[in-house]
Parts: structure tokens; sequence; C-alpha cells
């Protein structure tokens, strides 16, 4: 499960809920059910890779790698950009 995984980085690399769910801008409780329910999207996952210095990538035959970082986070909209 995604999420064991995501407890195993934190834990290797010292890093606790609390951190985690400030960088989320989210209560601990609202992290510890993220957790629960295994619910991490893409750019949660990116978020998550970055905060623990990990790379998140797709991996094809061991001879090529696509990179996920934080340049490919979705962009919030804009006042100017919902016109």
């Amino acid at each position: 499960m995604v999420s064991d995984k995501i407890k195993g980085l934190l834990s290797m690399k010292g890093k606790k809920y609390k951190e985690l769910a400030q960088l989320f801008g989210i209560s601990e409780q609202a992290m510890r059910n993220k957790f629960a329910r295994g619910s991490f999207s893409a750019d949660e996952l990116i978020m998550i890779a970055d905060f623990v210095g990990c790379q998140l990538a797709f991996e094809i035959d061991n001879a090529q790698k696509v990179l996920l970082t934080k340049d490919d986070l979705r962009k919030p909209a804009t006042a100017n950009s919902e016109q």
C-alpha cells in the first residue's frame, strides 16, 4: 500500500506526520486520514518525494527513467487566468 511506503520513507528520513501536514497546509488529523485512506494525488506524491529528498520516477526496463519533479506540479489558477 502506498501509505505504508510513505510511512517508511518518513521514518528512514527522520520526518514526522506533523511536518508533512504542515507542508500540505492541513491538520495532523487530516494527514492521518489521508494515510488511512491511501488517498494521495500525483502532485502530493511529488511533494512528498521532494520533502524527503527522493525522486519520484517511472522506470522503463531499468534503462530509461521519467522523473517527476516540483516543476511538474500543477500551478494554481489565478484570478486573471479564470477570465
